[in-house]
């Protein structure tokens, strides 16, 4: 197994009419999330937000139609207990890079890696997302109206 880099992006997709898409985690059905996902040896955070929209479901955004919105704004957060092993010896912290992108919610969404997902609103998606970092980014970069 390939130690994962403890590095991420974490990319929250809303809709025109200010819904939020959540995924749940299929190894943790209480666990739901935006698009997340580990930055590989060789990419930049956006390019890691562009791979992981498309990877995770099925949305393939285009820079000059759909562009992904660098919040400028890096979280540092302790790694989940049962999910250390996947890290480096001695890791505790990944560092997640926050993005976002106004995408229409009439695109049809395939999962690769979740049970299911949702668009929900604003106060909704704040409520279920069960990250801090989830929450507070919904929060702060998803208009309340469009």
């Amino acid at each position: 197994m390939t130690l994962k880099r403890p590095e991420s992006v974490l990319v929250v997709l809303y809709s025109e009419d200010a819904q939020v898409l959540l995924l749940q985690r299929d190894d943790d059905a209480d666990f739901w999330q935006s698009v997340t996902g580990t930055i590989e040896a060789g990419e930049t955070p956006i390019q890691t937000a562009y791979r992981e929209v498309a990877e995770e479901t099925g949305l393939i955004l285009e820079f000059a139609k759909h562009q992904i919105v660098d919040c400028r704004q890096i979280n540092q957060y302790r790694i989940r207990k049962q999910w250390l092993h996947r890290y480096p010896e001695g890791t505790v912290y990944n560092d997640e890079h926050v993005f976002c992108a106004k995408v229409s919610s009439n695109h049809t969404i395939t999962l690769t890696e979740h049970l299911s997902y949702q668009w929900m609103s604003k106060s909704d998606a704040i409520a279920r997302a069960w990250s801090e970092s989830n929450r507070l980014a919904i929060e702060k970069y998803v208009p309340s109206v469009l």
